[in-house]
């Protein structure tokens, strides 16, 4: 591949995590005005809440299938125009069913978008010979606290959220589409770790080596669904701050994780994942810890502080792992991990609110610490101990472009 396909493929696929985190944060961030347009009770929303998830992991499957069959970046191609068309339709009706619909539209979409850009993002890294997943990640956290801002706008100005939506799906759409004429499709790695058949034909080895990052996928995500559904209320209801103080936690998580993972692929290349992962996992769980004995809003936000530091790095090098010990079929392997990223979001909020609710959201905080603190226990998943560039599956600095 030539340096400047290279940074053409890089480029337009950082677009593409920053548009998929733009509409995200623009759905999740204004579930109240969604929920007032179609006149959703309280006790059917978290049946709509959860039917994204489930039916992002049934995404995520169908995708691993449809990648046999067309490129990861044709079918990305697709996919993502999907994901802001349902978004438009969250946006645009006004009954029961036209919502359902679209949030399943919305699941069924992000859950392809989801695979087919880490396929993408890992078979760049490999061409590049050096870690770079953690910058679109970073990208992802970039366009989140955009949404973020921008359902801050409309919720300001009380705007209908087809006005809201329809202004970011109008200049969006066109750049993704216009973007994706420069995804690159990597090629394999030349290392053969697992053989196809084990890697595809789902043998007894292939799930041994998989279900630890699996794991590690889903604490991750119970812990990043802790701080998206509970700092808020933890954060007022517990540590006594004020309402518009409570807001801030969300705020500060999402901007530590766009710092840590823009500075992320730095310390991969020097100190390598396994040393990386293990540094945020302690840090997380730290920050976790912390929340959970602290005094005051304070305090608490010192803690939520950590955890956006300590949790940003975990989730890009599990894909990364997975593609190192898969080599010749990272995109299936990617594809059933990416199933885990639901299964962590589903379960940690529910989680979290049930202990809270029968015990005490103090102590509901250690569960996730817990979990996050696991990962040391599968740490060797990601890469042999001195490897420098994402665990061993990259070479050295022999391409250093972009």
């Amino acid at each position: 591949m030539t340096d400047v396909r290279l940074r053409r493929g890089r480029a337009s696929l950082a677009l593409s995590f920053c548009a998929q985190g733009i509409a995200f944060a623009l759905l999740v961030t204004r579930i109240p005005a969604i929920q007032d347009q179609y006149g959703i009770s309280d006790g059917l929303l978290p049946a709509f809440l959860a039917g994204v998830p489930i039916l992002a992991g049934v995404g995520s499957v169908t995708t691993e299938h449809l990648v046999k069959r067309v490129a990861p970046s044709v079918a990305l191609r697709w996919v993502q125009p999907l994901v802001l068309l349902a978004l438009l339709g969250v946006a645009a009706g006004d009954r029961m069913w036209q919502a359902a619909v679209s949030l399943a539209a919305f699941g069924l979409a992000v859950g392809g978008l989801d695979a087919c850009m880490n396929m993408l993002g890992i078979s760049l890294q490999r061409a590049y010979g050096r870690s770079i997943i953690l910058g679109f990640h970073a990208a992802f956290s970039l366009g989140g606290i955009v949404g973020a801002s921008l359902a801050w706008v409309g919720a300001h100005w009380d705007l209908s959220l087809l006005v809201s939506y329809l202004p970011v799906v109008l200049v969006l759409l066109p750049l993704c589409l216009a973007g994706s004429r420069w995804y690159v499709d990597g090629e394999a790695a030349a290392t053969d770790v697992v053989s196809e058949t084990d890697a595809v034909g789902g043998t007894p080895v292939a799930f041994r080596l998989l279900l630890p990052l699996c794991l590690v996928m889903a604490f991750a995500y119970i812990g990043d669904s802790t701080v998206s559904n509970w700092s808020a209320k933890y954060l007022q209801d517990v540590l006594g701050s004020s309402e518009q103080l409570s807001t801030v936690p969300y705020n500060v998580y999402m901007v530590t994780t766009l710092l840590g993972r823009a500075a992320g692929d730095h310390g991969v290349r020097r100190f390598g994942a396994v040393a990386v992962v293990r540094a945020g996992a302690v840090l997380a769980s730290a920050g976790f810890a912390v929340v959970a004995v602290a005094p005051g809003p304070w305090v608490g936000m010192l803690g939520f502080t950590m955890l956006g530091f300590g949790l940003c790095v975990i989730v890009p090098q599990t894909y990364a792992a997975a593609g190192r010990l898969f080599p010749h079929a990272s995109d299936a392997a990617i594809a059933r991990l990416n199933v885990f990223n639901y299964v962590g979001y589903l379960f940690g909020s529910p989680l979290v609110g049930g202990i809270g609710g029968a015990w005490s959201y103090r102590g509901a905080m250690l569960i996730p610490m817990v979990l996050v603190l696991l990962t040391l226990v599968y740490a060797r998943s990601f890469g042999a101990e001195g490897a420098r560039y994402g665990g061993g599956h990259e070479r050295p600095h022999t391409v250093d472009v972009g």
